[in-house]
């Protein structure tokens, strides 16, 4: 076992874990932070996308020991006092998911997008996603969701 210090969501965790626990089990089993879904555990859908130290990372592809001292946000992280970010709205009002497994992945890749590219162009959210899959939209909503939040003045996504 292996002693770690995570903050998950503005929350500090200790915890002893095996070295080869994933990050993605160990938000969801020990934390019952069940938002950041399993997908394929290969790193090939990116719906497991999470934030470490403010940049988007695929939790299927990282141990949890190496989140040790590191700060991690998820899908439920965002919302504050029930308020969604104008990514989470964004999403909502353009309809940008159908069964929603892959949602809170393509949301923390955009996040991450936006923070890179504030204004980026369709084609360059077309990249920038490109790492999660759906199965159920066509992207053409998601992509126009993400445009919508980069039009804003400020993007706070």
């Amino acid at each position: 076992m292996t002693h770690i210090s995570v903050k998950v969501d503005g929350t500090t965790y200790e915890d002893d874990v095996e070295p080869r626990l994933l990050l993605t089990h160990y938000l969801r089993d020990r934390l019952g932070l069940t938002g950041t879904p399993i997908g394929c555990d290969t790193s090939n859908c990116g719906a497991c996308t999470v934030e470490l130290d403010g940049t988007a990372v695929k939790s299927c592809t990282v141990l949890a020991v190496q989140a040790d001292g590191c700060e991690v946000t998820t899908i439920q992280g965002l919302a504050h006092d029930g308020e969604w970010t104008a990514l989470q709205r964004a999403f909502h009002e353009r309809h940008a998911l159908q069964c929603g497994y892959c949602t809170p992945g393509m949301i923390m890749a955009a996040r991450d997008l936006l923070r890179e590219h504030p204004h980026p162009t369709p084609d360059e959210v077309r990249h920038g996603l490109e790492g999660n899959l759906c199965r159920c939209t066509g992207y053409q909503n998601i992509v126009r969701a993400v445009l919508d939040v980069s039009e804003e003045e400020e993007v706070t996504a």
